[in-house]
């Protein structure tokens, strides 16, 4: 009896010792969602060196010239993708470009389907909450597109009411048209793409859109696939808007793009590019 005794007592002492070791968990332990780069996670992985092991940054883009499009090899070229690769070279990696909905580009990113957006991302600080972004690269603003014959109609116009007004959803458009007296009675359908903005009033299916500066100066008018659109400056007001590239929050890719942005500036390679898609008076030199 006095040898089950002691037994029992023994495997008390045990079930005591091992309760005492599993509830001294820190709090970061305890609420730790192991996603690297959060404060939670004090093993966190640096996210340049999940890039760096990799070799290669995937970089999520839209279709819009001249920022990212597809040239005649099919290959994805312009400022944005002309950019991010001489960034990446400079970080010793490849650049991999994959093209996304933009309704659904931060849910990509945290997936780590990509490693950043690179795309004519206008700077919120809304974004600035959800992702880790970029010093501003570029200036921009939002301007009303339309069929070239009825500029001035539109010009002349009070509000936008009776206008059929599209625009990227979730857009800076977007937002401008939801924001704007001009636009308050016009009837306002989203789209998937600002390409498909400027082609819905190319084909009159909409009466006009709302697009970034940058894109509506990359396509439309002279030379472009919009030949027959043109471009009101006067009708929204709105202060510019920077565009920066966006990384998952927390990530410590964002100081390093930034230092070699900064490293391309200085040697002039940056306004370079710019200038060969006309965007040198757009671009962000501090």
């Amino acid at each position: 009896m006095k040898k089950f005794i002691a037994i029992l007592m023994a495997a008390m002492f045990i079930l005591l010792a091992f309760a005492g070791c599993s509830g001294n968990k820190t709090p970061n332990e305890e609420n730790s969602t192991n996603e690297p780069g959060t404060v939670a996670d004090s093993n966190a992985e640096s996210d340049l060196a999940y890039i760096k092991d990799k070799g290669t940054l995937v970089v999520g883009v839209t279709n819009f010239a001249p920022i990212d499009y597809l040239d005649d090899n099919n290959n994805w070229t312009g400022f944005d993708a002309e950019f991010a690769a001489m960034v990446a070279e400079k970080l010793g990696v490849k650049v991999e470009f994959q093209e996304i909905s933009w309704t659904t580009k931060e849910t990509e990113l945290k997936a780590k389907s990509i490693d950043c957006i690179w795309n004519g991302l206008t700077i919120t600080p809304e974004r600035e909450e959800e992702m880790s972004i970029s010093a501003p690269y570029m200036k921009n603003k939002q301007v009303l597109v339309v069929k070239s014959d009825r500029l001035a109609e539109v010009q002349a116009l009070e509000s936008a009411n009776g206008l059929t007004v599209v625009a990227e959803s979730e857009s800076a458009g977007e937002e401008t048209i939801q924001g704007t007296e001009f636009f308050k009675d016009a009837t306002y359908t989203a789209v998937d793409s600002q390409k498909t903005a400027l082609m819905e009033v190319s084909m009159g299916t909409a009466d006009a859109c709302v697009v970034d500066y940058v894109c509506a100066l990359g396509m439309t008018g002279e030379g472009t696939d919009y030949t027959n659109l043109s471009v009101d400056e006067t009708i929204i007001t709105a202060d510019d808007e920077f565009y920066g590239i966006a990384f998952r929050k927390g990530s410590d890719v964002t100081a390093a793009v930034n230092e070699a942005r900064s490293a391309l500036l200085a040697d002039g390679s940056l306004m370079q590019l710019a200038e060969k898609y006309h965007l040198g008076s757009l671009l962000v030199t501090e």
